[in-house]
């Protein structure tokens, strides 16, 4: 049994705010799994705006501050209950989604720790773990995609986006993107985009839409939230639907739901997390993620890898909307 050290370093956010919050410590003690957890050492954790989410306080924390962000990481189980279950083994390689990724040793529920495939990088894999997840979740749950439809992504250069134009794609669906300079533009068409709408130049990115696919969208994807929901209804078909993913922009605030009526138009809000039901649909999920990684299909790029001590700037990055594809820290 390899001995384990006191404390670890990670990220501590013991307030709400902005990315100044985010506190470095090097004597973090380290948590204490209970029966049903594994101690798992992370070699990479995976940066999503969920996380600034809660460090802003826009979404919260179930205990409150102080708490430690991160909802997926790869890593090795060091520390195990007895027996343990699905198959796996002190000592395995695996990748987790759950919370306290920004720190070295994590203390996680071993339902939701998954065998990471020999075959499979853990880069890349950890580049396309809850992006990816998520993806699958809003093609194949949120809306149920079919050859021949068009769907409209909002933020077609964000690692959920480049993923999921690219599923798209593999289930024969006529894309069109939207993004925010030439650059990602460019990316998303790389990444199987049919159209693209550069909505940050200039134009009327409703109306550019409509110019594409004059009766609508069959349906529309929305991480962007407060910027974009109105024309996401607005460029949607009759009997048409949009799936709100996220909210980067701000949330999608109340409004009247006689807006939907006149196209009969359904919305629904995704969250992988909640959807994905218990072990089994979790192992389901991520075996077909594996397989697409292994075949091709999906091809996450990685924006870079940060070291642990300059997560502040990572989110900065993030919500300065200067990334591109996924961003991950180094443990």
């Amino acid at each position: 049994m390899i001995p384990l050290p006191e404390n670890m370093r990670a990220i501590v956010v013991d307030r709400t705010g902005d990315s100044s919050v985010l506190r470095y410590a090097e004597n973090e003690p380290l948590p204490r799994p209970s029966s049903s957890e594994v101690l798992i050492k992370n070699v990479l954790a995976g940066v999503n705006y969920i996380d600034v989410y809660y460090r802003s306080g826009l979404y919260q924390y179930a205990h409150g501050c102080p708490m430690i962000l991160g909802q997926e990481c790869v890593g090795t189980i060091i520390r195990t209950p007895d027996p343990l279950p699905y198959g796996l083994r002190e000592g395995d390689e695996v990748i987790w989604m759950h919370r306290g990724g920004y720190a070295e040793y994590s203390a996680v529920p071993v339902e939701h720790v998954v065998k990471l495939p020999s075959n499979v990088p853990k880069e890349l894999a950890l580049a396309s773990y809850l992006s990816g997840l998520t993806a699958l979740v809003l093609v194949k749950e949120s809306f149920q995609v079919k050859k021949g439809q068009v769907a409209l992504v909002h933020a077609a250069a964000g690692s959920v986006g480049l993923l999921l134009c690219r599923l798209l794609k593999h289930y024969g669906v006529k894309v069109i993107g939207t993004a925010s300079t030439e650059e990602k533009c460019s990316l998303a068409r790389e990444n199987g985009t049919d159209f693209v709408v550069n909505y940050k130049e200039g134009s009327d990115w409703i109306e550019e839409v409509k110019k594409i696919v004059s009766e609508g969208s069959d349906v529309v994807y929305d991480s962007v939230g407060a910027s974009t929901w109105k024309g996401s209804l607005e460029v949607v078909k009759k009997k048409g639907t949009v799936v709100f993913f996220g909210n980067s922009s701000g949330p999608v605030p109340p409004f009247d739901i006689q807006r939907l009526a006149q196209k009969n138009i359904k919305i629904t809000r995704a969250a992988p997390l909640y959807i994905l039901d218990g072990r089994s649909d979790l192992e389901d999920y991520a075996g077909d993620l594996f397989d697409l990684l292994r075949a091709g299909v999906l091809q996450p790029r990685i924006h870079k890898i940060y070291d642990l001590k300059d997560v502040q700037q990572a989110h900065k990055d993030i919500e300065g909307r200067s990334t591109m594809g996924k961003t991950l820290l180094k443990l």
